[in-house]
């Protein structure tokens, strides 16, 4: 019963084995308005998938007012079960945003319960072939018909919902990242840990450069020095350097992942050293050089674990152990995938099944 086509998908001449990422929709389309002199948050509402109506003038397209999240629901082997990974988490990320953006924040109940009855709604989209899921994107923008610069006073959250293969083309295989120290991504003080439209707009220049000269992503460093290593484009980044699992800590400026979070939690449950702590690009160059770079993943809800095989930085490149998936960045990817997919014990309490 798990390997049978999405009913929607199926109608609609979808190859479940070919989905890509980002381009399919699903039906419906959960709006909540918010409006400052109607009191705040509306009634919610689950309408038929249209094109948004904004002004011309409407604050998020001038001033860049807006916060969106990702997560996804995965489809049980029963049929009747639909599982989500931590949404709690995506959601109070969302709520942190929306303050450092001044938009206000949501109730997380209402958030939660009106996600989990817009995937119920649009359930037969949900693809069941291994590696498939259905890509939940929660948005807010601000909509005040206005040119002057203040926050708005009336905002359109909503969410919509697309059925997705593997993020990268590479899927599971290992890709190669290119470290840039020509352009910062975030420095502190600015918006870097919050989930906003800005901090992808501004990386865009750097990953066309880096897929240019063949590479999947970039590598970011610090705004101050450009020694420290942050985050790749879309994800966070891990190294495993003399048995030691190590990933930049949190200051301000790297986005704080779910599955970051999640890889830190399993790494030490399975007894391994893990250091969240400054990393240089010179260490890991180093450890590169010296053989004691065992491996390098990055993680991220859209690939779960990304594997590095490679990375190039000034103009020099680094292979990483043999070039091949190590077995730490396979271990979790089994463990995680295992646990969206209810397939493996979830004793962390993460997993919730709101299917039936």
């Amino acid at each position: 019963m798990g390997t049978a086509p999405a009913k929607k998908l199926s109608e609609k001449g979808y190859d479940e084995n070919k989905l890509g990422f980002g381009d399919i929709f699903t039906d419906h389309i959960l709006m909540i308005r918010y409006s400052a002199a109607d009191g705040g948050w509306q009634a919610p509402q689950i309408k038929t998938l249209s094109n948004l109506e904004l002004h011309p003038s409407a604050m998020v397209l001038h001033y860049g007012q807006q916060v969106f999240e990702g997560l996804k629901a995965f489809a049980g082997e029963n049929g009747d079960d639909i599982y989500l990974f931590r949404p709690d988490m995506n959601i109070a990320r969302f709520n942190k945003s929306c303050v450092r953006l001044c938009i206000p924040t949501l109730d997380p109940k209402v958030f939660m319960d009106q996600m989990v009855e817009l995937i119920r709604a649009d359930r037969d989209w949900i693809p069941r072939t291994p590696g498939t899921s259905l890509y939940i994107r929660p948005t807010v923008i601000a909509t005040d018909p206005h040119l002057g610069v203040r926050p708005s006073k009336t905002y359109l959250f909503y969410i919509i919902l697309s059925p997705v293969g593997a993020y990268y083309p590479e899927g599971f295989e290992p890709v190669k990242i290119m470290v840039t120290d020509k352009y910062v991504r975030a420095a502190i003080g600015g918006v870097g840990e919050a989930k906003t439209a800005a901090n992808y707009a501004a990386s865009l220049l750097a990953a066309e450069e880096a897929h240019a000269a063949g590479f999947t992503q970039v590598l970011w460093l610090n705004a101050v020095d450009k020694s420290s290593i942050e985050e790749v484009g879309t994800m966070n980044i891990f190294f495993k350097i003399s048995g030691e699992i190590v990933t930049p800590a949190l200051g301000g400026t790297i986005l704080p992942g779910v599955t970051r979070d999640s890889v830190i939690t399993l790494c030490k449950d399975m007894g391994m050293k893990v250091s969240e702590r400054s990393v240089t690009i010179d260490e890991v160059v180093k450890a590169a050089q010296s053989g004691a770079l065992e491996e390098v993943f990055g993680s991220g809800t859209a690939a779960v674990i990304s594997p590095v095989s490679q990375f190039r930085f000034q103009n020099r490149d680094y292979m990483v152990a043999d070039g091949k998936t190590g077995p730490t960045a396979h271990r979790l990817f089994d463990e995680i995938t295992g646990m969206q997919l209810g397939k493996k014990p979830d004793k962390f309490g993460w997993v919730v099944n709101i299917g039936k």
